[in-house]
């Protein structure tokens, strides 16, 4: 790795291993699902006027269309609502260390979709002893109350969709170009966010809109739905998926020292224990751990 796509891997990793703390910030404002729509609002706002700038190929098939929007209400829309949710009631630094667990259930799904990826009895024992770790922090957070296991249940849950979400547009829209599916999956998922949140929260309009909540919507927006993805998408491109999701390993322990350090947040043994166990098998996954041959 080169040292400038070095700077730009770091930068990237630094981005996403932020999230957490702004998201945490902003749902003790504002409801959780309409503080997520106000970030895809933005994000769509900004990203579509680019997007058509570029005058970029649209697809033509409405399979490519259907995947697009599918994978935009899972990995925008359903993830973020449930993460959103969940972090609520669990440490920003808890939500990024079960996030972890996103490349895991990754490389379970490409195991049964894709035919290029299947999984070794190594790679199996690996995810094992990251499902473990998850039992661990489970049980962990069900000491902590019904509020907190409810909270770390979610997490898990919206990993689950982005992985899905991952695999299957690896699988079936790799002709796609980036700019088209991300701008795609926005607007897929704005609908139902907007929805949910008007139907089941209120008005947006009489939310709590403080100047922290609007602050960090507009953070995750600019930094996070548009950057951060513009840059990992740049980086797929250089460094292949591996070396991309590796940083995965590094923003659970960011995560965790930015909620201690401005959120107060405490890190229990359990955590610490389950946590270890992810990032060992996320590390095993991604061919970061060395075998003898």
């Amino acid at each position: 790795m080169t040292f400038p796509i070095l700077v730009v891997w770091l930068v990237t990793c630094a981005i996403w291993s932020t999230v957490w703390l702004f998201i945490k910030l902003g749902v003790r404002d504002v409801p959780p699902v309409t503080f997520a729509a106000f970030r895809m609002l933005v994000a769509v706002a900004v990203l579509l006027p680019l997007t058509l700038a570029q005058r970029v190929p649209l697809p033509r098939l409405r399979k490519d269309w259907t995947l697009i929007a599918g994978t935009g209400v899972l990995v925008l829309g359903v993830n973020y609502a449930l993460v959103n949710w969940g972090i609520q009631f669990i440490s920003s630094g808890l939500t990024a260390v079960l996030q972890a667990m996103t490349p895991v259930f990754g490389f379970v799904f490409a195991h049964l979709l894709l035919h290029d990826e299947k999984m070794t009895a190594f790679k199996g024992l690996a995810l094992m002893l990251g499902v473990a770790g998850v039992g661990i922090i489970f049980r962990d957070q069900l000491d902590a109350g019904v509020p907190a296991f409810k909270g770390s249940v979610a997490v898990v849950a919206a990993a689950a969709c982005v992985a899905i979400s991952y695999v299957a547009m690896r699988g079936r829209g790799a002709h796609l170009h980036p700019s088209v599916i991300t701008a795609g999956q926005m607007i897929a998922a704005l609908g139902p966010l907007l929805a949910y949140a008007v139907t089941v929260e209120g008005n947006p309009g009489a939310a709590r809109w403080t100047r922290t909540a609007v602050l960090s919507g507009l953070y995750l927006a600019l930094a996070g739905s548009i950057a951060g993805a513009w840059l990992n998408y740049w980086l797929l491109h250089r460094i292949g998926a591996t070396k991309l999701l590796s940083m995965g390993l590094l923003e659970p322990l960011v995560a965790v020292l930015l909620g201690a350090a401005f959120l107060k947040e405490s890190v229990s043994p359990g955590t610490l224990v389950g946590g270890l166990c992810i990032l060992v098998a996320v590390a095993v996954v991604l061919d970061l751990v060395p075998r003898k041959a």
